[in-house]
This record gives structure tokens, sequence and C-alpha cells, in this order.
């Protein structure tokens, strides 16, 4: 069974628990405390992704933005730059949709 297999069939236990009454404030607080610290780490992943994006956006004079849609239309060529730039702006856009999900 793989780790992502694994806590999809842990959170389905807690849900059927939790619907059957089977709650409690060290359940709620472990929860919210798993929650805080993966919110942290994807912050951290964020910020050391920013930090490579600034790298391009200084050498190119460009947002990562608009370097990122022009790129998609192919308005620019496909130099090894550009393709590694993209990958990390498409992490970071990942990681970005992660953080919303994981604060709302």
């Amino acid at each position: 069974m793989t780790i992502q297999a694994e806590i999809i069939n842990q959170l389905k236990a807690l849900e059927a628990f939790s619907k059957q009454g089977g709650y409690s404030e060290i359940l709620a607080s472990s929860l919210r405390k798993v929650i805080t610290q993966e919110i942290n780490n994807t912050q951290e992943k964020i910020k050391e992704i920013e930090t490579d994006l600034q790298v391009f956006e200084q050498q190119y004079q460009l947002s990562s933005a608009d370097f990122y849609h022009q790129f998609k239309t192919g308005t620019l060529g496909d130099e090894i730059d550009f393709v590694e730039w993209s990958a990390f702006y498409q992490m970071w856009s990942d990681l970005q949709g992660r953080l919303r999900l994981l604060q709302s």
C-alpha cells in the first residue's frame, strides 16, 4: 500500500469514526497540529521556490507570471532556462493550491 493510499484510508476511518460520535478535543487538537505543520512545511517549500524564481526574474527582467504566460503561448523559445523556470513556476503554483486547501 502506498503512503497516499494509507493516508486516504486513515482519513476515511477518522471520518467514519467522527460520524459515529467518536470525536474528542484530543483528536481535534491533533488534527489542528497536523494541518498547521503541513501549512508550515508548504510555506517553507514556497519560500524556497520563490528564491529560485527570483533568480530567473532578475536575470530576464520579467515576472514569473508574465514569463509563464508567454512560455505557454509559445512566445518564448524552449531554452533550458525557460524549461527549468517553467517547472519551478508550476511547482510554486501547485504548492499555492495546496496551501489554499489547507487554510480553508
